[in-house]
């Protein structure tokens, strides 16, 4: 918890990981319920940094095949969402970097309140991403795509590429995977709480997500436990 009361929670995702895609309702629901009582910090981490290595090679029943099938499998008990039924067979990005870099550019934008008025928000450009990517099947790894979509969220992409060019961006986006590294983070999504000391990673029911938001607010002394 900060000084100012607030319960901070390090979000790990990957843009392309499927289950971060389902979990987006869980996100949205703990922002409605407890609002600024809590501090939700967005980190990218490179699961699908290289998609060859990770699918095409890595998923042993069938490659991007195979893992597409996988994934629409899973989509049909997640009926909230759309997944294109071609997803992974055609246009498959070949890493979620290119669009990480973007995030973590406009990320910094946001936080230095530099975006213009009018313009999406660093979270609405990172679902709106999503969606291109599971819905309309868009590879968003390409940089014309991701152009496009800063262009259409009416964000200014000569700052978005000062922010690379300068590695600013780049130097957020190690600082994230140094993060990931510290906290021995698993996968995506992934909520840290508590300095480390809570941790909710997978497909976690919103319930357990909200409830350990809850135990930390109503704590009255932020110290370690004993037992």
């Amino acid at each position: 918890m900060d000084e100012e009361g607030k319960v901070t929670i390090d979000y790990y995702t990957d843009v392309l990981c499927i289950w971060a895609y389902f979990g987006q309702v869980k996100v949205d629901e703990l922002k409605a319920e407890f609002g600024d009582r809590i501090e939700l910090r967005h980190r990218f981490i490179p699961l699908f940094g290289c998609c060859e290595q990770r699918i095409g090679q890595g998923w042993e029943e069938g490659g991007f095949q195979g893992y597409s099938r996988f994934v629409l499998e899973l989509a049909e008990n997640f009926p909230h969402v759309e997944v294109h039924p071609e997803i992974w067979r055609r246009n498959a990005p070949a890493s979620s970097l290119p669009a990480h870099l973007v995030l973590k550019a406009v990320q910094r934008l946001e936080e230095a309140s530099a975006l213009p008025a009018g313009a999406s928000s660093f979270e609405e450009l990172a679902w709106r991403l999503r969606l291109a990517f599971f819905r309309d099947l868009e590879n968003v790894a390409d940089q014309a795509v991701l152009r496009r979509h800063l262009e259409e969220a009416r964000i200014p992409v000569a700052a978005v590429e000062a922010e690379i060019a300068s590695g600013r961006a780049y130097a957020a986006m190690a600082e994230d995977m140094e993060a990931q590294r510290r906290w021995n983070v698993e996968g995506s999504p992934t909520f840290l709480m508590n300095e480390g000391r809570q941790r909710l990673y997978g497909n976690v029911g919103y319930r357990a997500i909200a409830a350990n938001v809850q135990e930390l607010l109503e704590r009255r002394l932020d110290i370690p436990s004993w037992c």
